[in-house]
Formats: structure tokens, C-alpha cells, sequence
């Protein structure tokens, strides 16, 4: 979560679909089953892609960050699919696989539909290592999740300002880029904590809560923390993908007290967050 040079790959390379045990999800990737099938989280996802793209030059190309996305988020045709008319978007952006071969390849497969696939085949082939919930979500996505996703991906071109637009849509490609642009070229914000603060964490983390858990959420705190406020956002659905786990979120987030985190209530994956030792 703060090394985004790291977070970038994570969602450009496919992760190897393997487990050692049924609690082993590794094959996901940086997500999880719940961003998968309810779309949280997405807004950080692809606002990391659009800057790794849109600042690989001297002066940031939107236009490229823009065809990035587009390419990530492809998905194939179907052979019975009506042609398009003139105000249709694209869903398949094959076109674009000369000039972005790791995200999209000529049958319109983007990065994310093959991830999606490969984690799906991996826990239906293999039952025996793969949980009761993983194959109960895997046979979800396998019946719903190329119609859902072709809607997401054309709500994600639709323009801010457009007729059409709906206002229940909370992520446009517009918005993204938008974002990238003003957070710069990627970034490595890792970094270590002072003494006293590590002391305070030690002495108050609760002892059934990771110690790297609260570490995370103070370095995270203190690398995104603006200059006109105290809260910083918190991409919790994110964060549950960083630990390879929702128990951030179930179990881990709600036992940290008050005197070390204050958080509102999240929603749609994300909440607001300030330190208060």
C-alpha cells in the first residue's frame, strides 16, 4: 500500500495461480473476492495503472493513460453481438494490443478478464485446495461476471457531463485521470517509523491484531496526510487486498482503538482515517 511502484506490478503481472492450503489466496492477486464481485476498490486500481502510463515521458500523456485503462478493462466480442451504433462504446479494444501487449491481447482479452478467468479455472480444477467460499465465488463469477463487467466498463467511458450519466455511478475513466494527474508519477512511500511512534504501536496494538497492521496504517496515515486536514482516506477494500484478506476489515480494523485510530463509517470500500496518539 505504499510502495506503488510495487502495487503497479501487482496489477500488470498475473499473479501464479497456486495454493499451498485452502486459506492460501495468493491466486487472487491484489484483490479479493469481494472487490471482484461487488467492484470496490477500483478507483485506487485504476487510478495506479493511468499513472503508471500517463507519466512514462517528460510530460504526463492522458490520452495514453486513457488507452491504458481502456486496454486493462477490455474484454472479448461475443461472435452473436449486435454491431455497435454510433453512441455504443467499445468493450473490446483488441486494436490496442501492439501498443500495450500486457494488458490486452488481440482477441480483446484485457489484463483484468484473463486474471479474472485464470483465478476462476484455478479453483474449479482444484477443489481440494481452494475453500467451500472460493468455489461458491468462483461459480458466481463464471455466470455473471462478463455481462457485469462489459456494464461497468461502459459506465467508466461515459463522460462527467453527459446526458446519460447516472449520478449512483461512484468511477468514470474521467475521474481517474483527473485523479492521476494531479498525484504525479508513482511513487515508493515506504519508509520507517520513529522510535516513540513504533514504542506507542507496540504497547497499544492489540495482541490478536498484526503488529504490521498497525504499522501500515500509520506509515500509510503519514505519507497521505494533507496539509488542510487531518483525515486521510482509506481504501479499505485495498487494504483488504494488500493482506490477502477481508479480515482487515471484519476482524482486524473494528478491535483497534480509539486512541490510536479514530475512522468514519466506510462505504462502497472506503472511509476517512486520522491517528490520535
Amino acid at each position: 500500500m505504499l510502495n506503488e511502484l510495487t502495487e503497479f506490478e501487482a496489477y500488470t503481472k498475473f499473479p501464479v495461480y497456486t495454493a499451498s492450503g485452502k486459506r492460501d489466496t495468493a491466486y487472487l492477486g491484489r484483490f479479493t473476492f469481494d472487490m471482484i464481485l461487488k467492484f470496490l476498490g477500483f478507483h485506487r486500481v485504476l487510478t495506479i495503472l493511468a499513472r503508471g502510463y500517463m507519466f512514462s515521458s517528460d510530460e504526463p500523456d492522458i490520452d495514453r493513460a486513457r488507452r491504458a485503462l481502456c486496454a486493462w478493462c477490455s474484454l472479448p466480442e461475443t461472435k452473436k453481438a449486435a454491431p455497435k451504433e454510433a453512441w455504443q462504446y467499445m468493450t473490446s479494444f483488441g486494436n490496442l494490443a501492439e501498443e500495450f501487449p500486457a494488458l490486452v491481447d488481440m482477441e480483446g482479452r484485457g489484463w483484468f478478464y484473463r486474471h479474472v478467468h485464470g483465478m476462476i479455472d484455478f479453483v474449479r480444477q482444484n477443489p481440494d485446495r481452494t475453500s467451500k467460499d472460493a468455489q461458491k465465488n468462483a461459480d458466481l463469477l463464471a455466470k455473471g461476471f462478463d455481462v457485469e463487467w462489459k456494464k461497468k466498463l461502459t459506465q467508466l467511458q461515459i463522460p462527467i457531463f453527459h446526458p446519460a450519466t447516472d449520478g449512483g455511478w461512484m468511477l468514470r475513466f474521467d475521474d481517474v485521470l483527473a485523479d492521476a494527474l494531479e498525484l504525479g508519477p508513482l511513487q515508493n512511500k515506504d519508509f520507517d517509523l520513529p522510535e516513540d511512534i513504533q514504542a506507542t504501536l507496540r504497547t497499544k496494538t492489540p495482541p490478536d491484531v498484526p503488529l504490521e497492521v498497525t504499522e501500515t496504517l500509520a506509515k500509510y496515515y503519514i505519507a497521505h496526510k494533507p496539509d488542510d486536514s487531518d483525515w486521510v482516506v482509506l481504501p479499505v477494500a485495498n487494504f483488504n487486498a494488500y493482506f490477502g484478506s477481508t479480515m482487515f476489515d471484519r476482524k482486524w480494523l473494528p478491535k483497534i482503538p480509539a486512541d490510536m485510530f479514530i475512522r468514519e463509517k466506510q462505504s462502497n470500500g472506503i472511509g476517512r482515517f486520522k491517528i490520535t496518539f
